[in-house]
Formats: structure tokens, sequence, C-alpha cells
């Protein structure tokens, strides 16, 4: 007598829902990133390919137990069902871990907000207020997000400035240089976070005593947290500007008084937005 052996139903919809679950995460990404879609809508797609996935799991991993004891037939798709679905919940451990690890903000600058006006502003009169973080917030997570100042007029300031923005391939939207000496020059450029979210960076460099001032506002467009890119993302440029204003002083020395020491590091004023 032949015996029969069965093959977990947990198993097979394990790996039906992973399956699934894959599509159900990556399409949305991809039709929010070109806006096909809106936000509202997506937040639901993807609350809704998390549960799939999260049920994925739960069955395979009910399935590999009975399966163990059972000696029914299924590993392959319990385990197939498991992957798929622990690489879908992935992005949402990894955002989870930034939203512990950041405060609950979409908009941080190094100046007043009025100073630094968004394009988006005017045509979205109804979006919500800008979730902001406080002066001690900013400087406890963001220590590098503050006002700069250097020994270099606003012409050559502008140009380092602009020339480090295009480096990061943002999609500039307004560049206005400054005329002159005593004139302000300012950056406005769009950047799509890899989940499609919106984020808005705005540059200003005007005159500061014998040097150039810079100031920069980061916003995310309509996303519920900016899971602390904004913050990072000012961060990272200032610190970058650094590096690039202490080499241009460096293979300039006669441009201005700029400290003998090569490893000198241009003087930093600091200045956190309201």
């Amino acid at each position: 007598m032949r015996i029969k052996i069965r093959t977990s139903k947990a198993a097979i919809w394990a790996r039906r829902l992973g399956s699934i679950a894959v599509p159900l995460l990556v399409l949305p990404v991809l039709m929010h990133r070109e806006r096909y879609i809106d936000s509202g809508l997506f937040l639901v797609l993807i609350v809704f390919a998390a549960a799939v996935a999260a049920l994925a799991v739960l069955l395979a991993l009910l399935a590999l137990v009975r399966l163990w004891f059972s000696g029914d037939q299924g590993w392959g798709r319990a385990i197939g069902g498991l992957v798929l679905g622990l690489f879908c919940l992935a992005p949402f451990g990894w955002y989870g871990a930034l939203a512990l690890r950041y405060p609950a903000i979409t908009d941080i600058a190094t100046a007043p907000r009025s100073e630094l006006p968004l394009l988006f502003e005017p045509d979205t009169a109804a979006m919500a207020a800008p979730r902001v973080a406080t002066a001690a917030e900013q400087q406890n997570v963001f220590p590098n997000a503050e006002t700069r100042t250097y020994p270099l007029d606003v012409v050559q300031l502008f140009g380092l400035v602009n020339r480090l923005a295009e480096a990061n391939d943002w999609d500039m939207r307004l560049r206005s240089e400054p005329a002159d000496v005593t004139a302000e020059g300012r950056i406005n450029a769009r950047i799509v976070t890899w989940t499609g979210w919106p984020e808005e960076v705005v540059l200003r460099v005007r005159p500061a005593g014998a040097g150039g001032q810079v100031d920069m506002r980061s916003a995310s467009i309509g996303a519920p947290l900016d899971f602390g890119s904004n913050g990072t993302r000012i961060s990272g440029f200032l610190v970058a500007l650094d590096a690039e204003v202490t080499a241009f002083m460096r293979d300039n020395p006669t441009i201005t008084a700029a400290p003998a020491d090569d490893d000198a590091v241009p003087d930093v004023e600091t200045g956190n937005g309201d």
C-alpha cells in the first residue's frame, strides 16, 4: 500500500502570498515616483502590501513547524514564501529604525523659513503645516545643520555652492546668481526619494561682514515624516561645502586672508531656523 504524502496548504499559501507581495510593493513605488498615483493611495497600497507580506511570513513559519513534525511536502514553498515575505518587509523595518532614530519632522532649516521660501508653497495652500524640530532637537540630532560663514565673497562662494549642488545631481528649478559681491544668490532644487516623495532644497548665499554666509533649507512635500532625509541632506551638503571652501582657499592663497594652516576649517557661524 502506498502512503500518500501531502503538501502543506500553509506552505502553498505562503509562497502564493509572498509572490503577490512583491508586485504589490514594487508597483506602487514605481507609480508613485512617476506620479501616476497620489500619495494617499500610495500609502494605502504599501500598507496592504506589508500586510500581505506579513501574512506570508506567518504562514511560512507555521508551515515549517508543521513540516518538521509531519514529514509532509512543501519545504521549498514554505522557504520561498518566507524569503519573499521578509524581502518585502525589509524596507518597512529599515524605515521603522529611521523613525526611531530621527525626530518626527518634515522640514529643517538653518535660518527662518520665511527667508528661504519653497517654490511649491504657492501651489499648495491646503498642504499641512510642516513638522519642524525644536532648536534643541536640531542641535542634538543634526549638529552640522547650521549656518556657515566663510571668508570668501558672495560670487566666489556661490560658485562653490552651485558646483556642489550640481554634483549632487539635483533638479535645479531656480538659480539666481549674485550680480556682485553685495548681492544675494539663491538656488531652489527638487529631489525625489526612492519611494517617490518629492523634497525641495533651498540654498541662500549672502554677504556677511568681510565674507559670505550660506543658509540651507530642506523640506518634504506631502510626506508624513522625512525619516531624517532632510537633516542628513543639509548636514552632508554643508560638511562637503566646508571641504570645498578649505580646498579652494588652499589652492588660491592670495584670494583672501585665510588661515595659514592647511588643515584649518573655515569659520562656522551657527544659526538655527525658527
